[in-house]
């Protein structure tokens, strides 16, 4: 009988512990959506500015016009097969080239996933969603692109001269990896990107002392069938009040 008893009250006593530790356990921690933990705001009407560059992004160059791309053989052939007549042509407003293009943006959260970026010039959507379980559909124009926030450290923790700790985060960036694309044109003379060509860029957005925002897209493009290596370049847009300039204009589909 006293065995019995003891083993009772041990087992509430137990029983006791575990619900008040239950009870005093930190809640579990739900997952931020990709919106609520953005480092950097990308949202809101941004405007081309090209200074650098000029002659190939404000004007349609001449046919046969490379310079500064480098371009495989098979590359170079297929670009001597563009005429002036194609200018216009949607293949030109693709992931590969609308970034570099005089274009307007209006960036905003499609949901809590997916960041929607429209330009106005040739009237194309891009979609950067955080979820890498969506069905990429066939191959397109502006292709699947995948984004994911990425911290910037700030200065590391020291002691006596030995660095001791990794800084904490202090902002960050956005990182798009675009794949599933239709072949399109870097340029609109006809330099042409491929279907097998990854595109990653990062997005950032910087804070000028006169309160100025700009934003600024640095892309990184991969194609091993038209490009004898990575072809590198940044596009700088800035922040303006609202979208009255917005002026969409359609692209031609040859």
């Amino acid at each position: 009988m006293l065995k019995r008893a003891i083993s009772a009250a041990l087992a509430a006593v137990t029983l006791a512990v575990s619900s008040a530790g239950a009870q005093n356990a930190p809640a579990a921690q739900i997952p931020q959506t990709p919106r609520a933990a953005a480092p950097i705001d990308l949202t809101g009407n941004w405007v081309a500015v090209v200074t650098e560059e000029w002659r190939w992004r404000m004007m349609t160059p001449p046919k046969g016009d490379y310079i500064s791309v480098p371009l495989s053989d098979e590359g170079r052939r297929v670009a001597d097969t563009w005429e002036p007549a194609k200018d216009g042509a949607c293949q030109a407003y693709g992931a590969g080239g609308i970034m570099w293009l005089p274009t307007r943006l209006q960036i905003a959260w499609a949901d809590d996933r997916t960041l929607k970026v429209d330009a106005d010039a040739g009237t194309q959507t891009r979609r950067l969603a955080f979820d890498g379980a969506t069905d990429p559909g066939p191959p397109s124009l502006q292709g699947r692109s995948l984004a994911a926030w990425e911290p910037i450290g700030g200065a590391p923790v020291m002691r006596n001269g030995v660095r001791i700790a990794a800084g904490a985060p202090q902002g960050g960036a956005l990182k798009v990896v675009t794949t599933n694309l239709r072949e399109g044109w870097l340029r609109r003379n006809g330099i042409a990107y491929s279907e097998s060509t990854t595109i990653t860029e990062y997005w950032d957005r910087v804070l000028f002392p006169n309160g100025d925002a700009w934003l600024i897209v640095t892309s990184i493009l991969s194609d091993s069938r038209y490009l004898l290596s990575d072809y590198t370049r940044s596009a700088h847009f800035k922040l303006e009040p609202d979208g009255s300039k917005w002026h969409p204009t359609p692209c031609r589909q040859l």
